[in-house]
Formats: C-alpha cells, sequence, structure tokens
C-alpha cells in the first residue's frame, strides 16, 4: 500500500490522495490485488503505488458507467452545468496540492504545473457553459405538409485513454465535454501519472457527481495495452477518446471499428515552426522558448523542425543558443528551475539517439546533446543542432525531449514543402510580418491548427486537433467537442392537415 512509501512533498489538504481505482464512487482494488510503483521522474524514487487492474477489471467499471448514464443523460443541462462549476471551483481551491502532484508525476517544474492547473481549468468552466447550449433543429422539407426536426442525444459510456505529459488538462478536456453532453466516463491514465487523475475524482466526488459517472481504472505500462483494448471493444462503451501516439492511435482504432465505435484521436506531431527574413525574431524567439522548452519538450505541438530562412539563420541560430544557455535544469520542485526531467527514461534513449542519427549524417550540435546523470532522475540537456536534413530521424519522428533542430530554407515554396513533408498534421507555426504571405502559410500548411505569429494557440475556445496521421476529431472550441459525445436523431412529422 502507499504508506510504506516516503512522501516527497506536504500537501494543505491531505484528503486529496488517493492510490486505490475509482469505481461508482468507491475507491477500489484491482481484481487480482496487483500494484505498480509510481516514480518521481527528478529522482527515479518511488513514492506511491495503485492498483494494477487488469481485463478483468473492466466490466464492473464500465457496467457502473451505463448504469450510471441511464439516470445522467436525463439530468437537466443547468444542473450538469452546475457541477462542472462546482468541480471547477474545487480544482482552483486545492491548486497548490495539484502542482505538487503533477511535479512529482510529470517532473515538470512548478511554474508549469501551475500553467497547465490554470490551462486545465479553462475546460470545466467552457464546458460548463456549453452544456445549456446543446440544441437541436427544425426544418420545412421539400415534401408538403411535413417538418424534420432533429435533436442532439448523449452518445452513452466513454473511454478516455489519457496521456502523461499533461494529465489534468487531458482528462478535464475529454470529460468536460462529456459530461456537459450527459455522458458518463471511465477513464484510463498513464502509469506514469495515476495520482492526480485520482485527486480530479475525489473534487468530483466532492462536487456532487453521481456515483458511476466518472470512474478510473489505473494500471501499469504491461497491462495498459489489453486493459485498453477491453475498454474499446466493451458493447457498452460507445465513444472512445486517446491522446498519445500515432502508432498507438492506428491499434485504438482498429479495436474500436470492430464495433463500429466513434473515436477521437489526438496523435503525435511533427511540427514545423517557421520564421521569414522578415519576422520580428524577439517575438518569434520569445515563442519559441515558451514552446520548445515546455516540459522539456513533452508536448505533442511542440515545434519539432525548426526552418529559418537562410538569410537570418545564422544570426537566429545564435540568440536561440544565447536564450537557451539560460535554462535551468533540475528537479521540477527545485527553487530556481526552469526545466525538468523528462518523464520516463525511454525519453532519454530515444532522443540520445535522435542526436546521434543526427550528427552522423553531418549536423553539428551547438549546445547541449547529452544525458545529465548527475542529477538522479531522467535528465538531458537542452540541446540545439544545426545544418539539419530531411532524412535524419529528427525529421521523421516526434523527439518528445529537449531539442531544438534547425533547418535552413531560401524561399516560401521550399519552406512550404519542407513544412508539409511529413505523415503527420497537428500543428503548424509561421513567423512574417507579410499579410499576404501569412495568409498563404494558414491555407498551404497541412495541420489541423496554424500559429500565425504565435507558438500556442491551444485555448478551451479553440478547436484542438489534426489531420493526417495526427488524428481526427476535435478537441475544445464551440459545439464541436462536445458534438464528438452526441448523436443527431432525426424525426419527421407529418401534418394531418398542412397549410
Amino acid at each position: 500500500m502507499a504508506t510504506q512509501y516516503k512522501l516527497p512533498f506536504q500537501l494543505d489538504n491531505p484528503e486529496l490522495l488517493h492510490f486505490d481505482s475509482f469505481v461508482n464512487n468507491e475507491w477500489v482494488q484491482a481484481s487480482k490485488g496487483g500494484r505498480f510503483e509510481v516514480l518521481d521522474p527528478g529522482t527515479g524514487i518511488a513514492w506511491a503505488s495503485c492498483p494494477t487492474n487488469t481485463v478483468e477489471d473492466v466490466p464492473r467499471a464500465v457496467e457502473a458507467a451505463h448504469a450510471a448514464f441511464e439516470k445522467y443523460k436525463k439530468v437537466t443541462p443547468r444542473q450538469r452545468a452546475q457541477w462542472l462549476l462546482k468541480w471547477d471551483t474545487l480544482i482552483r481551491e486545492n491548486r497548490n496540492d495539484l502542482a505538487k502532484l503533477l511535479t512529482h508525476e510529470t517532473g515538470k517544474p512548478l511554474a508549469e504545473a501551475y500553467g497547465e492547473i490554470d490551462y486545465s481549468t479553462g475546460f470545466t468552466w467552457w464546458f460548463a457553459g456549453e452544456a445549456e447550449r446543446i440544441h437541436g433543429g427544425i426544418s420545412v422539407p421539400a415534401v408538403p405538409g411535413r417538418r424534420v426536426f432533429t435533436v442532439k442525444q448523449p452518445i452513452g459510456v466513454a473511454a478516455a485513454l489519457v496521456p502523461w505529459n499533461f494529465p489534468m488538462a487531458m482528462i478535464l478536456r475529454k470529460a468536460g465535454a462529456a459530461l456537459a453532453a450527459g455522458c458518463t466516463m471511465v477513464i484510463k491514465p498513464s502509469p506514469e501519472t495515476p495520482i492526480t487523475t485520482l485527486a480530479l475524482m475525489h473534487l468530483a466526488q466532492k462536487a456532487g457527481f453521481p456515483p458511476g459517472v466518472l470512474n478510473v481504472l489505473t494500471t501499469d505500462l504491461e497491462n495498459t495495452p489489453s486493459l485498453s483494448e477491453a475498454l474499446c471493444k466493451h458493447p457498452l462503451v460507445k465513444k472512445v477518446t486517446f491522446t498519445g501516439s500515432t502508432r498507438v492511435g492506428k491499434l485504438i482504432a482498429s479495436h474500436c471499428a470492430e464495433g463500429l465505435k466513434k473515436v477521437t484521436l489526438e496523435l503525435g506531431g511533427n511540427c514545423p515552426f517557421i520564421v521569414f527574413d522578415d519576422a520580428n525574431l524577439d517575438q518569434a524567439l520569445d515563442q519559441l522558448m515558451a514552446l520548445k522548452w515546455r516540459h522539456a519538450g513533452q508536448a505533442c505541438i511542440t515545434a519539432n523542425r525548426i526552418y529559418v530562412q537562410a538569410g537570418i539563420y545564422d544570426k537566429f541560430a545564435e540568440m536561440l543558443k544565447e536564450r537557451t544557455s539560460k535554462i535551468v535544469v533540475g528537479h521540477g520542485a527545485a527553487e530556481g528551475t526552469t526545466m525538468g526531467p523528462l518523464t520516463t527514461p525511454r525519453g532519454i534513449a530515444k532522443a540520445a539517439n535522435q542526436v546521434e542519427d543526427a550528427k552522423r549524417l553531418g549536423a553539428k550540435v551547438i549546445l547541449g546533446g547529452n544525458e545529465i546523470k548527475d542529477k538522479g532522475g531522467y535528465f538531458f540537456e537542452p540541446t540545439i543542432i544545426t545544418d539539419m536534413k530531411q532524412e535524419m530521424l529528427i525529421s521523421r519522428e516526434e523527439t518528445f525531449a529537449p531539442i531544438a533542430a534547425l533547418y535552413k530554407f531560401e524561399t516560401e515554396e521550399e519552406a512550404v514543402k519542407l513544412a508539409n513533408d511529413t505523415s503527420m498534421g497537428l500543428a503548424s507555426y509561421a513567423f512574417t510580418k507579410n499579410i499576404d504571405r501569412m495568409w498563404r502559410m494558414l491555407e498551404n500548411l497541412e495541420a489541423g491548427m496554424i500559429g500565425m505569429n504565435t507558438g500556442n494557440s491551444s485555448a478551451a475556445e479553440s478547436p484542438f486537433g489534426g489531420i493526417k496521421e495526427s488524428g481526427y476529431g476535435k478537441e475544445s472550441g464551440k459545439e464541436v467537442a462536445v458534438n464528438e459525445y452526441l448523436i443527431t436523431k432525426t424525426g419527421t412529422l407529418t401534418l394531418e392537415d398542412h397549410y
């Protein structure tokens, strides 16, 4: 049990801490009794454990969610909105404690943890408003004496498969839309970040959500694929939402295809960041610094390939190096830290492999490039590589590490071609003061989201999602996100005495 571990922090509200799964508003063990450890990425030391749920535990959670759905779907939109707002209030009241949990599970600095919480509560607030704005329509068809109605109804039990890099944001973005629509949910958090998820469930229960509306099944890395598959294939699960890699997203889609489940996939990115020679370089660098180094580069929308026009390439690289060299790497809870560790040791191995591949093929490392081995956790130096080429691994893979890879281009046409030369299409960024060119960037870049002189366009009111192999469906935004959890039913009425 968790009591055998020494907590590396103290909470103002210790009631937030739960280390068991959450089903039907009860804290429960896995049927086989197994548990897995939760590690602090900044030290590599375990500080808690959670139940290792398996396929056998899926029916209990899904059936609880389905029983709750039969009642929750009839709850008025205003009541759903009020519960969401109460949840939002409780999350804000526990902001300091939740930031500590985020830091000790993900490794991100406390300042970034606070930023994630503030970003996350945008979803609870936004979807509380959207709950009362779900509406159908009525039309007069071509056939005389008829009226056609459409009504929107919740689809049913939703399964949410969430990643470790932004665990609060991903849960509240998915659950906020589902709960506003009238759906119930079973959440499978990442093995790296279950405690934050369970703390949110404690607050949801305090907010008044009925038993079974929200449920959480924790599990370890080994059982994650089979548990996720069982959730996708359970006949009472009608909707699946997944955020993660493209490779796993394709597996999720294949599982859901068997039952023709409705699916939202927010998958990997290989995002280009284009800087033209007429850009404001300080503005571009301000945005790049926040986008590239946030959570040590572990974000799907981070700048993976940085394309800089030839005339300013050397200057931009030097300016980036100067700013990046001031980053303070350390434990996320340590005062003064501006970049924490990678969340998993797998991230270090991938980063090292990409750096070596780039060097072998002629790239030049002008800053960093190595694992940091004397800090105890999973640390990698902030790294800048120049003279990048399209055949290098970083050009073809999502990096998910603190590596800034710089490419040189000559013309706008070349930049667009290089930027689009990827199977992914999540986000693209362009910096220029030429308004005609910016409009062309918006239309010609192949991505679901385009940053126009900005590096961070994600917000509760903005639809989030990619194209190509970065997935399909939208999260957040007006109407579109809630619609992912609704079905449209058409009714046709014939009037006896039409006029």
